[in-house]
């Protein structure tokens, strides 16, 4: 499905009639909001890759390319969905509220798992470990079944749950084992694949013979393949499903058809395995260029796109600033919040660092 052409021409395909009324939701402000956030988060990426070179985080992982699957889904959420992201859906957490900072000091490796889900508009912990948040996510959505949080008919209070996760992670069986339970279950959420070409060194097409939306019939559920460069159809894909899992309606899946520009993080080099041709045709159909194309056309003015760049700037230095202000915690961070009750084996292993380090007091360097 796709609602913009590759130049930014309003253009829907044969499959977008039941997904255009979701446009009419949006203002020429949100419009506004979408480009800029996709704008702040590509800088926000780039700055984070330089902060990773300079030794001030352990790992990053980008984001180049991904950005209107990213933006689109998130603004369909409503405020009490809640949204469990892998590792790389910075700009969902940015909007749902989370300060890019923290998963800075993630990735830094000075926390233990980041920030608190409901302090941030319910953006859930980045999950390292391939598709373990699928289950996550399916298993949050049945609680919300039983304790009667969705399908009352209030779409203002209905919850539902959107999970990310990516090709390589479809291939995982936690993924899988999700999809079943949520169909079994008929949970309220949405499985949001981001097919970005490449599980690290492995391409989709080794991974799957077939398109992976298709893979939703098996399980009982409605598939929808998107074009995941195209903000507007990522928004209203996104948000028709969303609407059905409040709705009593069951899960869906969505696959947005994106592309990884960048490596899968810094510890990969991408140039080992990918084409450059392939490389150049999806740079060629980049979703910030797309939708920038897609606003002039609608008689935005060149000073609003001109005044996201500098305010995309101002973002990035800001965020530098206080990425390089980040001081190593308390070592007893190391321990506490681990168990919610003291727990002895944790106590022991607190008392042992004690006496390491103080083995080394008095003596020679």
């Amino acid at each position: 499905m796709r609602l913009l052409s590759p130049e930014g021409v309003f253009a829907p395909s044969d499959s977008a009639a039941e997904f255009l009324p979701y446009l009419d939701r949006l203002t020429e402000a949100d419009y506004r909001r979408f480009y800029r956030d996709m704008v702040v988060v590509r800088r926000f990426d780039t700055e984070a890759a330089n902060l990773q070179r300079q030794g001030q985080l352990a790992l990053w992982v980008p984001s180049h390319g991904q950005e209107a699957a990213q933006v689109g889904s998130a603004h369909a959420t409503r405020p009490q969905d809640h949204v469990f992201p892998s590792y790389r859906e910075h700009v969902v957490g940015m909007i749902r509220g989370l300060d890019p900072v923290d998963i800075l000091r993630m990735l830094r490796g000075v926390t233990l798992g980041g920030w608190t889900p409901e302090d941030h508009g319910n953006f859930h912990l980045y999950t390292l470990v391939l598709a373990s948040q699928t289950l996550h996510a399916t298993g949050y959505a049945m609680g919300m079944q039983l304790d009667g949080a969705t399908a009352t008919g209030n779409p203002e209070t209905d919850q539902a749950v959107i999970v990310y996760y990516g090709d390589g992670a479809s291939s995982q069986g936690d993924a899988n084992e999700a999809l079943v339970f949520a169909a079994s279950y008929q949970t309220p959420q949405v499985f949001f694949l981001q097919n970005n070409h490449w599980a690290i060194s492995v391409p989709v097409t080794r991974q799957s013979r077939t398109p992976l939306y298709l893979r939703a019939a098996g399980f009982g559920m409605p598939g929808t393949q998107v074009d995941g460069n195209d903000v507007l159809a990522s928004f209203a894909v996104t948000a028709k499903h969303l609407d059905d899992a409040r709705a009593g309606k069951g899960p869906a899946l969505i696959e947005a058809l994106t592309y990884r520009v960048g490596a899968h993080t810094t510890a990969d080099d991408p140039t080992k395995y990918r084409d450059p041709e392939q490389l150049a045709y999806w740079v060629a159909r980049d979703p910030i260029v797309r939708f920038r194309s897609h606003l002039q056309g609608l008689g935005v003015e060149q000073e609003f796109l001109d005044a996201v760049d500098e305010e995309a700037d101002d973002y990035a230095a800001d965020v530098r600033r206080r990425a390089l202000d980040i001081h190593s915690p308390e070592k007893a961070v190391i321990f506490d919040n681990v168990y919610a009750e003291p727990h002895p084996l944790i106590q022991e292993q607190k008392a042992w660092l004690d006496r390491y380090e103080a083995s080394f007091e008095g003596g020679d360097a």
